[in-house]
């Protein structure tokens, strides 16, 4: 996931200022840290019959794929062609009938020529055919598909829709194969051909699209050859691509989940690639995706439905990066949409989280970090709503989440004397003396941060803590290296409270 480097400085002799200067070199280093990818992957899409599901696809040899093909050419009946062509497509779901579809010499081109027929059933079906070779787990199966890749972007602009999202699903699967591939579609148009569908008022068709641009999106040329806005415009900056996205994920009864998760993830690869970001901002979309946030904490609490973390995850990153953009102060700067309405609507994700999907608590406490880090209006938001004791009982859950359930308290120690009144007292230095007994480095010297700041601003902290046999638990840590230092600069600074 995301790395923290270790304390790099001295605080013994270290002024309010200076501690204060080296903390937010080290939290602005550590925000800008978290842009994460996700993996690529290929989807299937089979639409088969009842008693299709019920047959056992069997390898076909050399011998019978000519056959089918033969049959699908030239057959007499229409039904018999269709027939040769789902026996076919079934056979293609193994890799060893792959193999020998790609080897025999002329069956690309006939499965080709029976995807531009005039047949809508013999054209469908040699696309089921593409399909599956196009999710083959063998590149080269899937690369030799390219000879149809023009044909496909062709009939993205078809009537049918079932049609056209099946092109999709296969153009995204051919996508992620090579840049090869991604070489002969980019001149081929496939930008200006997807931008084209996202206008479908078809849900499966904008789904597929939108699983097709993020495989685009993913790869590791974008940022300089796909998402840039180019000369020639065939570039999702220079599309009305963007705008769109946009407006697909504005919450609203029109609001399609299945279609708002794809596009919350294409818009968090084109954010990650941070090749103009300050332009996303400006065309709304922290506020969109602001509202988006608020739309999910109010539908968690509506309903059990687990789904609702898929859409969460990619809101919650694409919200923590924008705001890490120089870009976000020059619009008046965070999300605009009421300070303790924001942290609320973090904090009911985050008890959803914790319930159902522990794995994503450090979204959600990513996204409070970069709210904190140089908002004292968002810490007032957590003081003003007595958040601080929730926060604290997520300490035990893992090392990740304590680093930066720990992380945002610094902020808020850091924002001055007036802030740490407010944390003291309460539950925040016994917790912090469990944090002292644990094993992981960077928890304890998160805790050490915590504590020289909270000492600082109140003497009173620093008092309690050895009254409490605070010194006690940092003797235990000076031996270790990468602690040590600290853990003298907070022992000076107990003893000097």
């Amino acid at each position: 996931m995301w790395r923290r480097q270790p304390g790099r400085f001295r605080l013994v002799g270290c002024g309010v200022e200076e501690l204060r200067r080296c903390w937010r070199e080290r939290e602005a280093a550590l925000r800008k840290a978290r842009r994460e990818q996700q993996l690529v992957s290929k989807r299937l899409l089979r639409d088969e019959a009842p008693e299709e599901a019920e047959e056992v696809a069997a390898i076909l040899g050399e011998a019978e794929i000519q056959q089918f093909l033969r049959l699908a050419q030239r057959g007499t009946e229409g039904k018999e062609r269709e027939k040769a062509l789902v026996s076919l497509r079934q056979g293609l779901q193994h890799l060893e009938t792959q193999q020998t579809f790609i080897r025999l010499e002329g069956s690309m081109r006939t499965l080709i020529g029976l995807l531009t027929s005039n047949l809508a059933l013999l054209q469908l079906e040699a696309a089921r055919c593409l399909h599956e070779l196009s999710h083959s787990e063998q590149p080269a199966v899937a690369e030799a598909c390219l000879p149809a890749t023009s044909y496909l972007l062709t009939y993205l602009s078809g009537h049918s829709s079932d049609f056209i999202e099946l092109c999709l699903y296969t153009l995204g699967n051919l996508i992620v194969e090579s840049e090869a591939v991604r070489r002969q579609l980019l001149p081929q148009g496939i930008v200006p051909a997807l931008a084209a569908c996202i206008q479908s008022p078809h849900v499966a068709v904008l789904e597929a699209l939108g699983y097709a641009l993020s495989q685009l999106l993913q790869a590791k040329e974008a940022p300089e050859k796909i998402i840039p806005r180019t000369s020639a415009g065939s570039s999702i900056m220079g599309s009305t691509l963007l705008q769109h996205m946009l407006r697909l994920l504005q919450p609203g009864p029109k609001l399609s989940p299945g279609v708002a998760v794809e596009f919350a993830w294409c818009l968090h690869y084109i954010i990650c690639s941070q090749v103009n970001n300050a332009l996303l901002i400006t065309h709304g979309a922290l506020s969109t995706l602001g509202l988006l946030l608020l739309d999910l904490a109010g539908a968690v609490q509506r309903t059990e439905d687990a789904g609702l973390e898929l859409l969460a995850c990619p809101v919650l990153r694409c919200l923590s990066n924008l705001l890490t953009e120089a870009a976000v102060e020059a619009v008046g700067g965070q999300i605009q949409l009421g300070d303790e309405r924001v942290v609320a609507a973090i904090f009911i994700l985050l008890q959803f989280f914790l319930q159902k999907q522990p794995s994503l608590l450090p979204e959600g406490l990513w996204l409070l970090n970069n709210l904190t880090a140089n908002s004292p209006s968002f810490c007032t938001s957590l003081l003003s709503l007595d958040l601080i004791e929730p926060l604290l009982q997520l300490l035990p859950v893992s090392n990740v989440v304590s680093v930066l359930v720990l992380t945002v308290l610094c902020n808020i120690a850091e924002k001055g004397p007036a802030y740490c009144q407010r944390l003291w007292p309460g539950p925040l230095l016994p917790s912090l003396l469990d944090t002292l007994a644990f094993s992981d480095t960077e928890v304890v010297g998160q805790s050490l941060e915590l504590l020289q700041l909270l000492f600082l601003y109140q003497p009173e902290a620093a008092q309690a803590f050895l009254q409490q046999s605070g010194l006690q638990a940092l003797q235990r840590h000076e031996g270790e290296a990468q602690l040590q230092d600290r853990v003298h600069a907070l022992r000076e600074t107990a003893l000097r409270g």
